[in-house]
């Protein structure tokens, strides 16, 4: 069995335990140890029931992201999921944290969900241009009905544990602590005739709801008519009340294919993993960390930092001393008389003008027109430096892409309103420049910055990699 799955009984009840920290994310040595631990499970005569739990902070918080464009490796989850709720012993989940995509169809493929306090449920493949491939879009709306099937499954929204209970997604809520004391109690019960188990692809196909499923492809024409995976899982959803569980996989499957082929996942995967560390500094290493900073001046992203430096280990003050290490200076403030080696971060709206490196600052922070990601341009300071801003901005809840020598922001700010007809075009031709320039450290901090602060749309991935894949098209066609 492999190393991140483990079985043992407590008494009469057999505990299939994940352990793939940090997220116990489904990938190839979970699912295999999933059934090998379920087989082992079933042949212990000993076991008259079975729970599912996983260690560590979280439930099962989805898809192992290092597998995504690979080739998928046996066994594939639907399997697994099928095997689990066939299971011949009652089968327990119990989650705590977060049981987010295929780990919300592992738990929906178990006969019974108890969940801790605090816990969110959610299936939110159609962010990454996906639908739920194993099960989700079926089993779903057997439990809460088609329209709230539609309206979770559709947005992609984390579902608090109350609301789950309320819905039907999960069966109780423990108020312990302690998975793996909830899913003994729970599996107790059941033993007992307190509780009831029941397999969820057995119960009945949700009543058809035409009504709600106009209303929300409605509700998608207007909001994302140029989405692809939103309609699709539209039609796997409405698949569930036309059908047997087995048919309604089988479409779902059909349709979670057409997703993966579409040019738009792989746009929106792109974007997904462009937000995953764009405050790293290549090569910056762990600098000393910045606990003293001074916010010099008035300014609406000063009370947002206030609000988040309780829990972040920073003092915020309003002016420098001798143990300031960072000055963080307002717009048009006046020049601080700040300790000679304390770093000097001027805020610089993405649309004003000048160049940044007449700010006399060591970092400018970059202000965007819409959203909250901010970017943090080194004008003068060492990589080391920068990286110990951008991650003290990331302490006080700051989402930050660095860069170097002048903004990107600013310059796709710029391009996209010179030509309001085309701000797309015109950012995908501003993009390579900058690339070119070598003021960013990754190309798809480019494109993130598009995406979350400009409006450039999410499921082309971004202006750079769009142009990208432009010019390559172009040479490969060309004579």
């Amino acid at each position: 069995m492999p190393a991140c799955v483990h079985y043992q009984r407590h008494d009469d009840i057999g505990v299939i335990r994940i352990d793939n920290p940090p997220v116990n994310a489904l990938g190839h040595a979970v699912r295999s140890g999933l059934l090998e631990a379920l087989d082992q499970g079933q042949a212990d005569d000993g076991a008259r029931a079975l729970v599912l739990m996983a260690d560590g902070r979280t439930f099962i918080a989805g898809a192992d992201i290092r597998e995504f464009g690979q080739p998928p490796r046996q066994p594939i989850l639907p399997e697994v999921i099928v095997r689990l709720e066939a299971s011949t012993k009652p089968l327990v989940a119990v989650l705590h944290g977060t049981a987010l995509g295929g780990g919300l169809e592992v738990a929906l493929g178990c006969h019974y969900r108890v969940a801790l306090p605090g816990t969110r449920v959610g299936l939110p493949e159609v962010k990454l241009g996906l639908l739920p491939g194993a099960g989700g879009t079926q089993r779903l709306p057997r439990l809460v009905g088609v329209d709230s099937a539609l309206e979770l499954i559709t947005s992609g929204r984390f579902v608090p544990a109350d609301e789950a209970l309320t819905l039907g997604i999960i069966d109780a809520i423990d108020q312990t602590d302690v998975p793996l004391d909830a899913g003994l109690g729970a599996a107790r019960a059941i033993l007992e005739g307190q509780r009831t188990a029941r397999r969820t692809g057995e119960l009945p196909a949700p009543a058809a709801d035409p009504g709600a499923i106009a209303r929300h492809r409605a509700r998608l024409e207007a909001e994302v008519p140029d989405l692809f995976s939103p309609f699709r899982c539209i039609e796997a959803v409405a698949a569930s009340s036309d059908s047997s569980l087995a048919e309604g996989l089988r479409r779902e499957r059909e349709l979670f294919l057409a997703c993966m082929d579409s040019p738009q996942r792989a746009g929106l995967i792109h974007a997904f993993f462009a937000a995953r560390a764009p405050h790293r500094v290549p090569e910056a290493g762990e600098p000393p960390a910045l606990t003293r900073i001074a916010l010099l001046g008035e300014h609406p992203l000063f009370a947002r930092l206030e609000g988040h430096a309780g829990h972040s280990g920073i003092a915020l003050t309003e002016r420098p001393d001798a143990s300031t290490q960072a000055c963080l200076i307002a717009p048009g403030e006046a020049a601080p008389d700040c300790p000679a080696a304390c770093l000097r971060i001027a805020l610089q709206p993405a649309d004003a003008d000048g160049r940044l490196q007449d700010l006399n600052a060591d970092l400018v922070l970059v202000i965007p027109p819409q959203g909250a990601l901010l970017e943090l341009v080194a004008t003068r300071a060492t990589a080391e430096r920068q990286q110990a801003a951008a991650a003290a901005l990331k302490a006080l809840r700051r989402a930050v892409v660095v860069s170097r020598r002048d903004s990107l922001l600013a310059a796709l700010y710029r391009a996209a309103n010179a030509a309001p007809d085309d701000r797309c075009a015109a950012m995908e031709a501003t993009s390579l420049l900058l690339a070119e320039q070598g003021l960013c450290y990754r190309t798809s901090d480019i494109d993130l910055l598009a995406v979350e602060a400009l409006g450039y749309p999410r499921h082309l991935g971004g202006p750079h990699r769009q142009a990208t894949l432009t010019a390559s098209a172009t040479s490969e066609t060309s004579p």
